[in-house]
């Protein structure tokens, strides 16, 4: 028997009408591809347009199991209390509402293919990718998570889908996310650098 599209797990959890989730309930939930959903999850939701913080609260569980896949981990571990972390369901809810049917278009012409993407090396890969995606959305940078965080769900979907060209396009989301932020720490220092010239030159 086929697993449950992740798209109708996601469909399911849209419907609750709880005020409240926690990543103890989505662990169940995701059964024994837990550790690729709730990175998918964990992704997306720092994709949404959050109060300033918020993708830190998001980043930190993101970062530790980014960080056991990196390891090769098959299930997630997390300590109780972050388990326990209550996630406001209605925010959850509204971008998971988004996300769904284009996941559902995916989904309808993505198959298991470039097996190899999937080797333990490359699971290792795909986690090690997303640990550093991870420590970026911690960090508190304007604007600057849309793009990693994409990169970070592309890549875990691509793990339930066991699908290597998605793969292949989380790795480029993570490579232009790179090249973006780098391109940002540049003009910053740019501006910086100049704003001081003035200063000094007053």
């Amino acid at each position: 028997m086929s697993p449950q599209p992740l798209s109708a797990i996601l469909t399911d959890i849209v419907e609750t009408d709880r005020d409240h989730l926690t990543l103890a309930d989505l662990t169940a939930r995701f059964g024994g591809r837990a550790i690729g959903a709730l990175l998918f999850v964990l992704g997306l939701a720092c994709t949404l347009p959050l109060p300033p913080g918020a993708t830190t609260i998001f980043g930190l569980p993101l970062l530790a199991l980014a960080a056991q896949l990196a390891l090769g981990a098959t299930q997630p571990w997390l300590p109780e209390r972050v388990k326990a972390r209550e996630i406001p369901a209605a925010k959850l809810r509204s971008g998971l509402a988004r996300a769904i049917p284009w996941l559902r278009r995916v989904e309808a012409v993505s198959r298991p293919r470039l097996a190899g993407m999937f080797s333990p090396l490359g699971q290792r890969l795909i986690g090690g990718v997303c640990t550093l995606l991870a420590v970026v959305l911690i960090l508190p940078i304007p604007l600057g998570n849309m793009l990693p965080a994409l990169a970070v769900s592309t890549l875990s979907f691509s793990l339930i889908q066991r699908d290597g060209l998605i793969a292949i396009l989380g790795h480029a989301a993570a490579v232009a996310s790179a090249g973006v932020l780098a391109l940002a720490g540049h003009i910053i220092v740019r501006a910086l650098q100049q704003a001081w010239a003035l200063v000094a030159a007053a």
